[in-house]
């Protein structure tokens, strides 16, 4: 094939922020060539360059062997239909079509046999008269796509032009929008932020991000082959995961090495690898290549979205501990008293104030008759020194107190190295009727424990997703119980017409072709 369209080192900057990066592509006449990125990485810009709305800041347009850098827009060899169609609303369907015809002065005759010809490709025979008002927007779209063609051009650049029709629509105006390329045999670039039209109607591929192209395919080599963890995840559903290319056809992740069909990498180095959620089988526990717990299952129409986790996340263990602890009353100031024992992290020592003591230890006071609160005048306690037990006092002003026991600890900490992830909590006390007054124990449990967890690398916060624990909360009594916080482990989502239960223990099997590793990126 010919190449119709190069780009050559396209550069493009609005008030000082570079849009396009240097862009240098080759398009071939009769291709359907979808450029395929989210809003802002560029991709309507390059159209707009090749429409000849925009200019670049450097680079070469080269249309049929010439540059077209200096030429306007009426006199290039390409029309555009945009996501608004910009139909004039005064004009019937026929005269719309024929606008273009019209300007270029031909005989009544031919822009009666060409506006036919229009209508006839795009299935709206017979609409001749009718007005733009009383047209759908999926035969609005067609009549632009009919103005565009009309005049012939070796290339129609398509700006979103799907975005204003509903799903079922779009999913129509796709094939019909292939079909019409297929039948009028020209160059159509089409932009999009829709991996499914691009997967459905394309020929080839742009995926841009941030003003580069980040990969050039066919829709079958983007899917089953992405360059990197940005085109995976813009093409399709994937799981990546951290891994290392031991030698060719030689991949491991979680401490397991795989069989795969990818060579080339440098011997032992990191790289992302992708298998998708259709290649990965449910079986039976122990009968797949990994075993995993089901944590949900989502129904989607054609197909179950199941979430199994084949590894725990990094965790922390503490205790708690449960009393029974009644409220103190002071009969003669007629007065209700509470609060409980609690930990603190010794570093916390210096920033500790009496609202941050009265707030740990859940401090209460009310009048008994009308249990209106009651504020403390007082709050005492020794110097704070170290790992130790601080009785703490806390006063109203007509002598109600209470002492409880502040125990300065240092905080559980565990540092995962292997998967550079740091997650910490406390020890903490809590009284019966706290447990069976909880709305969202789970959430209540990390807040009481202050569970955090963070990236060892770049210090950014890590959901604790998953809170374990061995009781019953009809069953609970005064003692110590131990509750695990953890991040999630390795989540694979799989995409299958079989169901399954929540909590099932399984195994999930792919084979070395379903495994696909790619470079890492670089950022």
């Amino acid at each position: 094939m010919n190449k119709i369209i190069q780009f050559k080192n396209i550069v493009k900057s609005f008030d000082d922020q570079v849009i396009l990066k240097g862009i240098t592509l080759d398009i071939y006449e009769n291709e359907f060539v979808t450029l395929l990125g989210p809003s802002g990485c560029g991709k309507t810009t390059l159209l707009r360059i090749l429409g000849g709305f925009l200019e670049a800041d450097s680079g070469e347009v080269i249309f049929d062997n010439e540059n077209i850098a200096d030429l306007p827009p009426y006199k290039r060899e390409l029309n555009t239909v945009f996501q608004k169609y910009a139909l004039f609303p005064h004009m019937n369907v026929f005269d719309n079509i024929a606008f273009g015809l019209k300007i270029k002065k031909m005989s009544d005759d031919v822009i009666r046999q060409k506006v036919t010809r229009m209508l006839k490709l795009v299935n709206l025979e017979g609409y001749e008269d009718r007005k733009i008002d009383q047209l759908s927007g999926g035969q609005q779209q067609r009549i632009a796509i009919a103005r565009a063609l009309v005049n012939e051009p070796k290339v129609l650049l398509l700006d979103e032009p799907l975005g204003a029709l509903d799903l079922k629509l779009r999913k129509e105006m796709q094939l019909e929008l292939k079909k019409i390329q297929q039948e009028v045999g020209i160059t159509f670039i089409y932009v999009t932020h829709d991996q499914e039209e691009a997967l459905t109607m394309s020929d080839k591929i742009v995926v841009m991000r941030e003003g580069e192209i980040e990969q050039v395919g066919t829709p079958v080599d983007i899917y089953n082959e992405p360059v990197n963890e940005y085109v995976a995840n813009f093409i399709g559903e994937s799981n990546v995961i951290d891994g290392v290319m031991k030698e060719d056809y030689l991949v491991s992740f979680d401490d397991k090495d795989y069989t795969c069909v990818d060579h080339g990498f440098k011997e032992n180095e990191e790289v992302d690898i992708v298998i998708r959620p259709e290649d990965i089988e449910i079986v039976g526990r122990g009968r797949g290549v990994l075993n995993g717990k089901v944590k949900s299952m989502l129904f989607k129409g054609v197909h179950n979205e199941i979430i199994v986790e084949t590894a725990r996340g990094s965790h922390v263990e503490v205790t708690m501990t449960i009393y029974n602890k009644e409220p103190i009353f002071n009969e003669d100031a007629g007065e209700y008293i509470s609060a409980n024992n609690f930990y603190v992290d010794v570093q916390d020592f210096d920033e500790l104030t009496d609202d941050d003591i009265i707030a740990r230890a859940d401090a209460q006071a009310w009048d008994a008759e009308t249990e209106e609160y009651v504020g403390f005048s007082n709050v005492t306690y020794e110097e704070l020194v170290g790992e130790d037990t601080y009785p703490v006092t806390f006063s109203t002003s007509k002598g109600t107190s209470i002492t409880i026991q502040m125990i300065g600890v240092k905080q559980r900490y565990i540092q995962d190295e292997k998967k550079r992830i740091g997650i910490a909590a406390f020890d903490f006390f809590k009284t019966l009727d706290e447990i069976e007054e909880s709305q969202a124990l789970d959430t209540d449990l990390k807040t009481w424990a202050d569970a955090v967890s963070w990236d060892l690398d770049t210090d950014e916060a890590i959901e604790v997703r998953n809170v374990d624990y061995d009781f019953e909360i009809e069953d609970l009594k005064p003692g110590k119980y131990k509750v695990s916080f953890s991040t999630v482990g390795r989540e694979f989502k799989i995409h299958t017409t079989k169901s399954s239960e929540v909590d099932k223990n399984v195994g999930l099997s792919f084979g070395p072709e379903d495994i696909h590793v790619m470079e890492k990126m670089g950022f």
